[in-house]
């Protein structure tokens, strides 16, 4: 049926072709199809071409064909499957994706692919629609209903600009050494111990820990962070009281900056974050000395992502606390390991982000004067 259409494969070709082949990353059908061209230049019969390649005489056929008809790219490839049409319109499409955006039946915390499917049964005169095409049509929308995701969506008024912009101008100042900025925060940590002793990594093993632990409580990490210069401090303690935050207020003063004159703290908005805490804690006439030198400034609620002492937060938990501690002394001698090594490594924070930037990004966002005159004026 075939013997008309000959393959005369001119050197370059057979050369593009015998690369494709040995490359390993041509797809399963070009593949074959250049299989094909190869062995009929070469005289191979076509029933052996059939035999030995696993195709039908039918595509052998097609291939030389085309090959012939209109050249090798032609031959190689193949024309757009049209498929089969589409089950769902465009309106149960929209109908889809508005159910999809809409809340789960009674009794559901999310949307499934099943009932989905079963809702536009129920919604339009289809008979039946398989999980299948759901899942297509929205997967082309990009839409996924059985996800969420947790976030803190701040409210950005002028409390949240005022405070934005007071925090970000603070970053980008000159560094004073009788002036600094520190930011600060804590985390909270569990005290985990094993009740079986891991077993070392082996080559071609990897370390092997036991699913149990032993629970022995909990322990918190005050961090004190630098702006402007490479030095950072972690604190351990068993909790975070007012007392312990005044605690940390007074060593920030009389021991980690004796000679600053004034020290900018920059920090969220915890209830124990407050000049108050400081009269808790101490006599009044103490209280008062250290806040003559402590200045604090609150980042705005739900945007404690403005305190960069965040980022090394997450830092300090991804390279020392991602693990098994178990006990007080074995959690604060790491933690001081850790911290001296980032000190010796004058590691920093590369902020980028400043006023300017914010005004950028955010312009939408801002209170708008004109608004702010007429509110005040009514």
């Amino acid at each position: 049926m075939n013997g008309r259409y000959v393959v005369e494969l001119s050197k370059k070709e057979r050369s593009d072709l015998e690369a494709g082949v040995a490359s390993g990353t041509t797809r399963v059908r070009r593949l074959k199809r250049a299989q094909v061209l190869l062995a009929a230049d070469a005289g191979v019969p076509d029933a052996t071409i059939a035999t030995t390649l696993g195709v039908s005489p039918a595509t052998i056929y097609r291939t030389k064909r085309r090959f012939v008809e209109e050249g090798m790219e032609h031959a190689l490839t193949e024309d757009p499957r049209p498929g089969a049409r589409r089950k769902l319109s465009a309106k149960d499409e929209a109908l889809l994706v508005a159910t999809a955006c809409s809340k789960p039946p009674v009794g559901r915390a999310r949307w499934t692919l099943e009932l989905l499917a079963g809702e536009v049964v129920r919604l339009t005169e289809h008979a039946q629609v398989s999980r299948e095409t759901v899942r297509r049509r929205l997967h082309e929308k990009d839409l996924k209903p059985w996800q969420k995701k947790m976030w803190c969506i701040p409210k950005v008024d002028a409390e949240f600009v005022a405070r934005m912009e007071d925090v970000l101008d603070l970053y980008v100042e000159r560094p004073a050494r009788t002036a600094p900025v520190v930011c600060f925060d804590e985390t909270p940590t569990q005290l985990l111990g094993e009740k079986r002793l891991p077993r070392a990594p082996a080559p071609g093993k990897p370390q092997r820990y036991d699913y149990e632990y032993r629970r022995n409580g909990t322990a918190n990490l005050f961090v004190f962070l630098d702006a402007h210069r490479p030095w950072r401090h972690v604190k351990v303690t068993a909790q975070r009281t007012a007392q312990d935050f005044a605690a940390c207020m007074r060593d920030l003063v009389d021991t980690h900056y004796p000679h600053a004159r004034r020290i900018r703290v920059v920090l969220d908005n915890l209830s124990t974050h407050t000049p108050a805490a400081l009269y808790q804690a101490f006599p009044p006439a103490e209280a008062r000395r250290l806040l003559r030198v402590l200045e604090f400034h609150y980042t705005p609620k739900h945007a404690s992502w403005l305190n960069m002492v965040e980022i090394e937060i997450g830092v300090l938990v991804r390279q020392c606390l991602a693990r098994r501690l178990g006990d007080m002394p074995t959690l604060r001698r790491e933690v001081a390991a850790w911290n001296q090594q980032r000190n010796d490594a004058r590691a920093r924070i590369d902020w980028l982000f400043d006023v300017q930037r914010a005004r950028e990004k955010m312009r939408r966002l801002y209170p708008k004067w004109g608004q702010l005159v007429v509110q005040a004026a009514a």
